[in-house]
């Protein structure tokens, strides 16, 4: 039997890369040979490198979005640049399908893909498509969906977003929060902003640590914010302060409540681990779409929303002390209600529905 061979674009940022590389691990683990294609430099590369995967390295930036005609014209050239560049070495691979998750190079993967008569598939982890698959959900063969959305594209089908099969792990509570200096009995709140950190979160929780005795904090501020923040969590005792972590599946398990952003990777996290969540959408995100991204959860009474501004801390303490033993079981009972597949299963059905193209 012939080695099925699939060509996958993910990268750019995190919401379009992970899910590709949980996508891509698995296909691999099933003998399948699997070609990445990444931006040139990418640090998506570290990642692949270290899970022995392939990839290639295609030269193309974002759609500029100032009125400067020098950079348009530079988009344009490395577009068409990219498409050429694509298509030869979509001739050389030959995939037997392609699969895309958004961002710039999923474009050129998906047209030349097109173009050759080779099946396609795209996924979409938001609740507001992003403009390259608005574009290109009109001629693939098949459109996964992470969150319940409307679109005009047929064939789409409602599978999740991949997680890294470690959120599949059991973890010790205690050991996880003894190993952090905080105690395993108290009501824990995990912080994080992303990997690049949230400064309007940052600068909220400072206060609302040192004015929150009742609850203990594990706020990851990013590496940008780290040094400040140490300095200004100095001498409080109901904080634990890292940077990042690598292991944010045994954070978000062994926490009672997380206070975060709702990028469609942290939706599909939370859902996982079945975590109660505040969440403060990013305000610049593309379309809101971090806000409705939210709703999903907050239409279930799995999550609260609250809007970034300056009115923030305040408004997070206020849902903080409302936030009783009682009030967070029925927000993680909710969870049932979402009505999303399992995350934990969205791997394995997309490996299938690509095996099956």
């Amino acid at each position: 039997m012939t080695q099925k061979r699939i060509m996958i674009a993910s990268g750019g940022t995190g919401g379009h890369f992970y899910p590709g590389l949980a996508v891509g691990r698995a296909l691999k683990e099933q003998g399948v040979e699997v070609l990445f294609l990444v931006r040139r430099k990418d640090p998506a590369i570290d990642v692949l490198t270290s899970y022995q995967l392939s990839y290639q390295e295609i030269d193309l930036i974002g759609f500029p979005r100032s009125i400067n005609p020098i950079r348009h014209i530079n988009f344009i050239i490395k577009l068409f640049k990219s498409l050429f560049h694509t298509r030869k070495l979509m001739k050389a691979f030959m995939p037997d399908a392609v699969f895309g998750t958004g961002g710039y190079l999923t474009f050129p993967l998906i047209c030349c893909a097109w173009c050759m008569h080779i099946p396609t598939a795209l996924h979409d982890s938001n609740s507001r498509l992003g403009l390259v698959n608005r574009i290109c959900g009109h001629i693939v063969n098949l459109f996964l969906l992470g969150l319940p959305i409307n679109t005009p594209f047929k064939n789409t089908r409602l599978v999740s977003t991949p997680l890294r099969p470690e959120f599949a792990q059991p973890v010790n509570r205690t050991e996880v929060l003894s190993q952090l200096g905080l105690k395993p009995e108290r009501a824990t709140v995990l912080v994080m902003g992303g990997s690049q950190g949230a400064r309007g979160l940052n600068n909220s929780l400072v206060y609302l640590v040192k004015n929150t005795p009742n609850f203990q904090f594990i706020h990851l501020t990013g590496t940008r914010w780290f040094e400040t923040l140490k300095e200004q969590y100095a001498n409080v005792s109901n904080v634990c302060v890292l940077p990042y972590s690598h292991e944010i599946y045994k954070l978000m398990k062994s926490a009672d409540l997380t206070i975060c952003r709702s990028g469609a990777g942290t939706i599909a996290e939370l859902i996982a681990c079945r975590l109660p969540a505040i969440c403060v959408p990013f305000p610049h995100a593309a379309a809101d779409h971090q806000y409705h991204n939210a709703l999903v959860l907050v239409n279930a009474g799995a999550a609260q929303v609250i809007r970034e501004g300056d009115q923030l801390t305040d408004q997070l303490q206020q849902h903080l002390s409302q936030m009783t033993p009682q009030r967070l079981q029925r927000m993680q009972d909710n969870y049932a209600k979402v009505p999303v597949p399992n995350p934990l299963t969205a791997t394995s059905t997309i490996v299938q529905l690509l095996l099956n193209l």
